[in-house]
């Protein structure tokens, strides 16, 4: 699944358009690696997601796309930090 489509579906993102623009300017890590929205994630894979004010760590528990529609546990949050206003994360 495209990551764009998955942070919308996992619910880390409210719209898919946002997920997009975020993955454009760098603001989405895949396995350390700064991706494309059309980027595709897997079981196992590790996403670190950029907002404004701190990063989010989650690993990817789920992929499949009518799973996650149907309630099951996309991701689970590994980690997360604050980022100082002045500080840009990546």
């Amino acid at each position: 699944m495209r990551i764009d489509k998955f942070l919308k579906l996992s619910r880390l993102v409210k719209r898919r358009t946002v997920a997009a623009e975020m993955a454009d300017v760098g603001a989405v890590r895949l396995n350390g690696r700064t991706v494309k929205p059309s980027a595709e994630v897997k079981a196992g894979d590790a996403i670190e997601v950029a907002f404004p004010r701190r990063v989010l760590a989650v690993e990817v528990l789920s992929a499949d796309e009518r799973a996650i529609k149907r309630g099951e546990t996309a991701v689970h949050v590994t980690g997360e930090r604050r980022v100082e206003e002045t500080e840009r994360p990546w």
